[in-house]
């Protein structure tokens, strides 16, 4: 099992950035791919971004494209993700998810990740 901690979300307004982490701990080693996730109240979990933990493929939900960016630190087992340019409907939380199952690469689908965080609030006001 992999754990999971994010840290830096926050308070900001429209137009603003924030810089969120995830630490990953435990069985790193067996992490394949790593990913973003955010649920805003009263409406269900949604992909955000993906990269598989090797080196590779990095993905994004259309939303995010060009404002959002992320990025990892293998040797510190540490995933970002940038914000930038952020809207007030980026408001949710923010939960990194771990995968040791994706041979594939990074998919968007929730329930292809085993390993979950306890989220980070991101609250973006105009």
């Amino acid at each position: 099992q992999v754990q999971l901690v994010e840290s830096g979300g926050g308070l900001v307004q429209a137009g603003g950035s924030l810089r969120l982490s995830c630490a990953a701990s435990g069985r790193t080693s067996s992490t394949l791919v790593m990913g973003w996730f955010r649920q805003a109240p009263g409406k269900e979990r949604e992909f955000v971004a993906a990269v598989t933990w090797s080196g590779g493929s990095t993905i994004y939900t259309d939303s995010v494209k060009g404002r959002f960016t992320l990025s990892r630190d293998n040797a510190k087992n540490t995933m970002f993700l940038q914000m930038n340019s952020l809207k007030p409907e980026d408001t949710a939380a923010y939960y990194c998810a771990a995968s040791r199952s994706l041979w594939v690469g990074p998919v968007k689908s929730r329930d292809q990740y085993e390993d979950w965080g306890q989220g980070t609030q991101v609250t973006v006001y105009s």
